[in-house]
């Protein structure tokens, strides 16, 4: 039986403008966002949207600058109005729910974080923690515990009495993470969490959301503008371009079968060997005579054991169970990069 998604997204639009339910027809008719604006003076954000989000992963949303990923987080908790379609979590409609149930909504089952940390300046690292909490009415004595217990989990032990201006970049983030992780929400939104930091510092804090996350095991909707980064947290990742979600799937059903010229543009310069595992270019359960290597597996990882096999070809091992065999000459193809779907894009 198939689970049920955390959050489905269905037929969602979102225009900016003055009358915007009559740039609505103009859009579904074809229109495409230049025309809207050049023609109509109105700014297409979202254009049919249909996504669901599965529950205790990482869902990525990413695109370029003005691709609507940033707009269609804020819909999810109604920040932001849709101009029309559906939105559910937990098979609630978000878009029917009243003042009270909204707030419940934002108070208990979502928190945010944000690229700009978000953080209270006149509040230390300790108050700013118990905010959501304090919102949500927990009794001071818990507060105090849970947001210690969080500011401890991202490593900041030691600091709960400093000022966010005391702290550098990455540090504010921690804070940020751990206020949200406090309040025990199920969903996670992460509106270019870590793009204001540095390369080093974002990576480290890619790391600490993806131990936590092993743990935890939450739902994580992950904005941002990097593939990189989406590579290597999201489970799964749609690309927006221009309010459309043009592909969404699994990291690995992109590298391998992107879907149309913008898509390969998009995927061109990764470093393939990283990202590309053996569970996307494995062949059937057959006999191989090199060590074993695992579905997860990437090809810079397992290629010394594929170097060494006497045939060439490995097995693919999962908790002792063979899944399938995968050959030297598979991984060095999966290393080019796919031919454009399509030679031109509009």
């Amino acid at each position: 039986m198939t689970e049920e998604p955390k959050v489905r997204i269905k037929e969602l639009y979102k225009i900016f403008g003055d009358v915007p339910q009559e740039a609505l027809g103009h859009v579904r008719q074809g229109m495409t966002k230049s025309e809207l604006l050049e023609r109509h003076g109105h700014v297409l954000g979202l254009r049919d949207i249909n996504l669901d989000i599965p529950g205790r992963k990482i869902q990525v949303i990413m695109g370029l600058s003005g691709s609507g990923k940033s707009t269609l987080i804020r819909h999810l908790n109604r920040l932001i109005e849709p101009t029309s379609g559906e939105i559910w979590v937990d098979g609630e409609d978000v878009l029917a729910m009243g003042d009270k149930a909204l707030r419940h909504l934002r108070r208990f089952k979502m928190s945010m974080v944000f690229q700009k940390f978000g953080l209270l300046p006149h509040r230390t690292v300790q108050e700013n923690v118990e905010y959501g909490l304090d919102i949500q009415g927990v009794d001071g004595t818990e507060a105090a515990e849970r947001a210690a217990k969080w500011i401890a989990r991202v490593g900041l032990a030691g600091f709960e009495g400093h000022y966010p201006g005391q702290l550098s970049g990455g540090m504010q983030q921690r804070v940020g993470l751990a206020r949200a992780l406090a309040t025990d929400a199920e969903i996670l939104l992460m509106d270019e969490a870590f793009s204001a930091l540095d390369p080093l510092i974002r990576t480290d804090m890619q790391t600490i959301l993806l131990e936590l996350q092993e743990e935890l095991h939450k739902t994580i909707i992950f904005i941002t503008h990097d593939l990189d980064e989406a590579l290597r947290i999201g489970d799964r990742i749609a690309i927006l371009r221009d309010g459309e979600i043009i592909q969404a799937s699994d990291p690995q059903e992109i590298l391998m079968n992107p879907a149309d010229g913008y898509i390969t543009d998009f995927i061109k310069d990764v470093n393939r060997a990283k990202v590309v595992r053996m569970r996307s270019i494995m062949g059937p359960p057959a006999p191989a005579q090199g060590a074993p290597v695992a579905p997860g597996d990437t090809i810079e990882e397992a290629l010394q054991k594929l170097h060494a096999a006497p045939d060439g070809c490995c097995p693919v091992m999962a908790g002792g169970d063979l899944r399938g065999t995968v050959g030297i000459d598979s991984a060095i193809q999966a290393l080019k990069a796919p031919a454009a779907a399509s030679a031109h894009y509009s």
